[in-house]
């Protein structure tokens, strides 16, 4: 147990750090979803510390519930989409103080698919933030859309009907994702459902493509040869639709394999979609579009790392993620040619959530340590590791300029980066 003086030190060292704090981003939306406002892990304006401190600070913590979401981050307020019991909890909280400003909850009874148990009841989907509405997927695949400011239910969706059930058997995990006023999201079954585009102000149909099985993985917003477009995995197939219209633009087949989910965001680098699946290494694929016509060429496909549940990141030109090989391996891989660079230690844990910045990779495993990995091609070098939770550590951290909120298994927690030394400005990205 903490002495009460040094308590009061947490505490002076809390109010200096939060009374000068503000998101890395001059916009009002920091981090406004899975992966971050481009969903692909790059935290914008963070500067990286030339001497990371040997311990993290607490500032606050507050018991939110179970789940798997990321927090989200807009101005002084954080959302987080949790479960307590029977029901699905939305909260938002004060970034500077943890204070509750609004808590909103509605009934999400689940069975958990046998197999997961250890992972309860989710939710498992990550909320997103646009335009002053919060959007939520539980677990059994209910759309909601709320007042970020006041927490009233703007308007739910439910495709249950339709599908005859509205989540794949693990309970729906892909994340929504905002386009313009468009907020698109794979609703359905392992075995039927469709990629849907509905009106983010209304939650009326815009478009729907497709019968394809939702799969666990989260869609990307990608404009390739000047052609924006959705590209997802799910069950069957990786897929890309035109953002406006919902067309299908051009496909590559991708089955789930028997156990072997499909469960990882794609990532999107200088041309290249890469793509893995468990037990099935790591493809980069290349769509080309020559008169009129799509085709999609496997320019490589490696082995040695597979992708499982934890979803990679580029960082400048080098490909960072996480193998369930070797009872879980931290790697990098050029993303040109596939070659794997490096591998990290075996038996590393189960899970990552990857953050991009300048120089380094965060990787936040899931037990509960928070590493800080140079971001280099030639060799495995870990330059910090952190405690930041005795608990399960399986939804993604967000990085502030001067610390990181941690969900663990039941509380949030916002830690202090209190004695690091500040780099000059990073260039921009």
């Amino acid at each position: 147990m903490l002495r009460p003086i040094a308590l009061v030190v947490i505490a002076l060292i809390f109010l200096s750090v939060a009374s000068t704090w503000q998101p890395a981003s001059g916009a009002d939306v920091y981090w406004s979803g899975w992966l971050g406002p481009k969903r692909n892990g790059w935290v914008s304006g963070f500067q990286p510390p030339t001497r990371w401190p040997k311990q993290l600070e607490r500032g606050w913590q507050v018991e939110v519930g179970t789940g798997y979401g990321s927090p989200l981050v807009s101005g002084r307020r954080v959302y987080q989409h949790a479960r307590q019991g029977g029901d699905e909890v939305v909260w938002c909280l004060d970034l500077k103080t943890g204070a509750v400003k609004w808590r909103k909850s509605y009934s999400a009874p689940f069975t958990i698919g046998g197999g997961a148990q250890k992972h309860g009841k989710g939710p498992k989907s990550s909320p997103a933030l646009a335009d002053g509405r919060l959007f939520t997927l539980s677990i059994t695949g209910l759309l909601s859309a709320w007042d970020a400011v006041s927490g009233d239910l703007l308007w739910r969706r439910d495709y249950s009907k339709r599908f005859k059930k509205g989540h794949p058997y693990w309970g729906a995990s892909t994340s929504p994702l905002v386009d313009g006023n468009r907020v698109v999201v794979h609703f359905g079954t392992d075995g039927q459902g469709a990629l849907i585009a509905l009106d983010a102000t209304s939650g009326e149909d815009v478009w729907s493509h497709g019968n394809d099985g939702a799969s666990y993985a989260s869609p990307i917003l990608v404009e390739i040869q000047g052609i924006r477009q959705i590209v997802e995995l799910n069950m069957r197939a990786l897929v890309s639709m035109d953002s406006n219209s919902g067309h299908r633009l051009w496909e590559y087949p991708y089955p789930q394999v028997g156990i072997d989910q499909n469960m990882v965001t794609p990532t999107y680098h200088r041309g290249l979609v890469l793509v893995g699946g468990e037990n099935r290494g790591i493809r980069g694929l290349e769509p080309r579009l020559d008169n009129g016509t799509w085709t999609v060429k496997e320019r490589w496909h490696q082995k040695k790392v597979a992708l499982d549940m934890s979803s990679a990141v580029v960082n400048g030109d080098l490909f960072y993620g996480f193998s369930h090989y070797g009872r879980g391996r931290l790697f990098c891989l050029d993303p040109k040619t596939g070659e794997v660079r490096w591998q990290g230690p075996k038996r590393t844990g189960e899970n990552v959530a990857f953050l991009s910045i300048p120089g380094h990779v965060v990787a936040l495993i899931n037990d509960g340590q928070l590493q800080i990995i140079a971001a280099r091609g030639d060799r495995f070098k870990k330059v910090a590791s952190y405690r930041v939770a005795e608990s399960r550590t399986w939804a993604p951290p967000v990085l502030l300029r001067s610390g990181v909120l941690v969900k663990d298994n039941q509380t949030l927690t916002l830690w202090l980066l209190a004695d690091s030394t500040t780099s000059s400005p990073s260039p921009s990205r």
